[in-house]
């Protein structure tokens, strides 16, 4: 397939391989906005898991894990990635920073979705989330600290089930979609 940039509306009822496209990434990376206007460009479906987890439990994220726990969190998070992966029909889909700490939610990624990780470091994520006041996780004295640990836990398994990886850096959203696309028909996935 031809590298170039196509304007016309991509349809992946042809895809070759799975229907769906999950961005994995640590939080701040994009993966919400990205998925949003990647689902446009592409005519399909998308779904945020955090926002399919806070409809379920009709409250904020940060609330719920305040009250019941990282434990709990995760437990509901796997139930809705793994919903949302067997969803008929293409969609994107962008998961949690953390939906990849469970290794069924890895699985049912790998098996169900081309995986494209939206990497960013972490002082690029710190720069993006300093004033963050919704994620649960740093909400503490030491952002920056908790964003490298973080980083440094996830980075390898975000690696081990993405097909594609993606410098978010400072490319506006809609330039990533346009990376995403040409990689996916470059790769015969459109």
């Amino acid at each position: 397939m031809s590298r170039c940039r196509s304007r016309t509306l991509v349809l992946l009822s042809d895809l070759k391989g799975p229907a769906q496209i999950a961005l994995v990434g640590m939080p701040g990376a994009g993966k919400s906005s990205v998925g949003r206007q990647l689902a446009k460009r592409l005519g399909i479906a998308f779904a945020d898991a955090d926002a399919v987890i806070e409809h379920r439990l009709n409250e904020s994220i940060l609330s719920f894990f305040e009250r019941e726990g990282e434990a709990r969190f995760r437990y509901i998070e796997q139930a809705v990635i793994a919903d949302l992966c067997a969803r008929p029909g293409p969609m994107v889909l962008a998961t949690g920073g953390g939906a990849v700490l469970r290794e069924a939610n890895r699985q049912v990624l790998a098996r169900s979705a081309v995986v494209v990780y939206l990497h960013a470091s972490p002082d690029e994520l710190y720069r993006r989330l300093r004033c963050d006041t919704k994620r649960p996780l740093l909400q503490t004295a030491d952002p920056h600290a908790v964003l490298s640990k973080m980083y440094f836990e996830r980075d390898p398994l975000y690696r081990q089930i993405s097909r594609f990886l993606l410098e978010t850096g400072r490319p506006t959203a809609k330039a990533l979609v346009e990376k995403i696309v040409v990689e996916l028909q470059s790769s015969g996935y459109l």
